[in-house]
């Protein structure tokens, strides 16, 4: 199954699909804050006007920008968010995938989870 045959929301566990979202990201090669680094820690890049560095979790919904070329997304994701549930898995699993999509959600957080689908 193809990521364009998912919903949109299951799309953002892919990896790849999470990369490519990272249009005119500031810092490719030789940074520690690369798209395929900052993707593989769950984020996708939600730009805007006056935060063209904004990345965002798809799964906790937490935003951070401000960036320097020598963060570590994970590491930063851990500071920022350290009961993210995705956090919790070292490679995700199709029975992780599972777990994940059926973990309980606020009502703020599907609020944010249509923000971050807008991303996309």
């Amino acid at each position: 199954m193809g990521a364009q045959t998912l919903p949109p929301a299951w799309q953002l566990f892919l990896k790849d699909h999470r990369v490519s979202t990272f249009k005119n990201w500031p810092f490719l090669e030789g940074f520690a804050c690369t798209p395929e680094r900052i993707a593989e820690d769950g984020f996708i890049h939600c730009p805007t006007e006056n935060e063209p560095d904004l990345a965002q979790c798809f799964f906790c919904f937490k935003e951070l920008e401000g960036w320097e070329p020598d963060e570590d997304p994970i590491e930063e994701h851990k500071k920022h968010s350290s009961g993210c549930a995705f956090l919790s898995f070292e490679e995700l699993t199709l029975s992780d995938f599972f777990k994940l999509d059926k973990e309980p959600r606020t009502r703020l957080h599907s609020i944010k989870k249509t923000s971050a689908l807008e991303c996309l």
